[in-house]
């Protein structure tokens, strides 16, 4: 089992209003960690690119624990911790620690692999599949369909005339 770490330096343009991290800048930190993860395992863009495979983020949740402020230098993890057995669906946890190894925030973020020609889901490579398997958790839960179905928000399209009449600021 291993584990990856993505130092960030925390950035006076990733504070909000209330002078800590803000909740946007732990979904962009978590999707660098990933990418960097992905990179130095030798699948970062230009890997993906090649092969015309790209990962899709469906899900993500967060727990908040304790407040990151500017300046604090911050490790956020990349781990496994749920993948289908063919690997077409995964699940990253991350976890934000400060620098004196304090837990600041868990997320997790579930996604799938798309053919980025044909815009639909596929397998990765068993190059990809073999870095996923070598940062499992010990407690990885094996995905499968049924995960994507109990999933807490459903497509409710409206119909455009609502909007159009609807009452918004500008």
């Amino acid at each position: 089992m291993s584990v990856y770490f993505h130092p960030f330096d925390v950035r006076w343009s990733d504070l909000d209003a209330n002078f800590h991290l803000g909740n946007s800048v732990y979904v962009e930190y978590c999707a660098q960690a990933r990418m960097a993860f992905m990179h130095q395992q030798g699948i970062g863009l230009q890997h993906l690119a090649i092969n015309s495979i790209g990962p899709v983020i469906l899900h993500e949740k967060y727990s908040f624990f304790k407040e990151i402020h500017h300046g604090n230098m911050v490790y956020v993890s990349v781990e496994i911790n749920g993948m289908s057995v063919d690997g077409g669906m995964y699940q990253f946890l991350h976890r934000f620690y400060l620098e004196d190894g304090t837990h600041c925030a868990t997320a997790e973020a579930l996604g799938v692999w798309i053919d980025t020609k044909k815009r639909k889901s596929t397998l990765p490579s068993e190059e990809i599949k073999k870095v996923m398997l070598d940062y499992k958790t010990e407690h990885c839960i094996t995905l499968t369909k049924d995960d994507l179905k109990k999933l807490p928000f459903r497509p409710e399209n409206i119909n455009p005339n609502f909007l159009k009449q609807a009452k918004c600021s500008n």
